[in-house]
């Protein structure tokens, strides 16, 4: 049996690559300056890598999966595919479904596709959601100041384990 390996979770928009609202264009796709290299330190720490996302804009109907796709092909392309999976959620927010953050269902289907050490896992992002998301499943969290980052400092009901200014310094505070 495979031992189980330590993952960081870890929200797209505003946190691996820049905040563009309801990105729907390969063109409009920016990654941070340090994304690569925060993505290379968490391999070189035997970590993997679990892209987490709500994308209600495939619901709206502003973007549908393929365009969705495409951009996960880029980012892995750009970053040298150092992610080991993407998992998205295409629901509305009120749609009440299992997948969208803060339920588990994304980190449900990671589970069940790799052996996951949970105990020294992490969820980073930039908003309230992903925090809440993390406790719930009884992960270490981490808060950017990226994206929606600053001003999810202050809706806050609990406190992360580390709030940084981006992903990068998170990064290098988790493997302290």
């Amino acid at each position: 049996m495979k031992p189980k390996q330590k993952a960081v979770f870890m929200d797209r928009d505003g946190t691996l690559i820049e905040e563009v609202n309801f990105l729907s264009r390969v063109a409009d796709l920016r990654l941070f300056s340090y994304t690569v290299e925060s993505l290379r330190l968490l391999k070189e720490n035997d970590f993997l890598i679990l892209v987490v996302t709500n994308q209600s804009g495939i619901a709206r109907g502003i973007y549908d999966l393929a365009a969705m796709h495409s951009i996960h092909d880029a980012i892995e392309k750009e970053t040298g595919d150092l992610i080991d999976a993407f998992y998205f959620c295409p629901h509305m927010p009120d749609a009440g479904c299992e997948c969208r953050k803060p339920r588990l269902g994304m980190i449900e289907q990671a589970k069940q596709e790799f052996e996951i050490d949970m105990e020294n896992s992490w969820m980073i992002g930039d908003k309230a959601l992903d925090i809440e998301t993390g406790f719930a499943a009884g992960i270490k969290t981490a808060l950017v100041r990226t994206g929606y980052g600053v001003k999810a400092e202050n809706e806050l009901d609990r406190q992360p384990d580390i709030i940084a200014d981006d992903l990068l310094n998170a990064i290098r505070k988790i493997l302290i």
